[in-house]
């Protein structure tokens, strides 16, 4: 008698379980299909010329242009504070920290 109760708990255990699988199942179509629409409708906002009439559109109040080369700088031109800018003082008792199973 125990031994058929114990089989009958694990069949209830295993059909919740597929059917949770199977509502998980249609979950996740149910969100690709969701993914496969918002990324056609980001395609589609996204279109060079799209946003180029939008550009020319509120150049007025944004003053948007197209980005170029000479928009970009090097690492020369950027400021870093000076050494002794940070209230730490010396740094003492430093810990190397490595992933050894990342060298193998």
């Amino acid at each position: 008698v125990g031994l058929a109760y114990w089989a009958y708990q694990e069949n209830i255990k295993t059909q919740n379980a597929l059917s949770q699988t199977e509502e998980l199942q249609r979950d996740i179509g149910a969100a690709r299909a969701r993914l496969s629409v918002l990324r056609a409708e980001w395609a589609y906002l996204n279109r060079p010329d799209r946003l180029t009439d939008l550009v020319n559109l509120n150049y007025n109040r944004l003053h948007l242009t197209p980005l170029q080369a000479e928009n970009f700088g090097t690492i020369d031109t950027i400021e870093f504070p000076y050494d002794n800018a940070f209230p730490l003082g010396e740094l003492s008792d430093l810990v190397e920290v490595a992933n050894r199973e990342a060298d193998q």
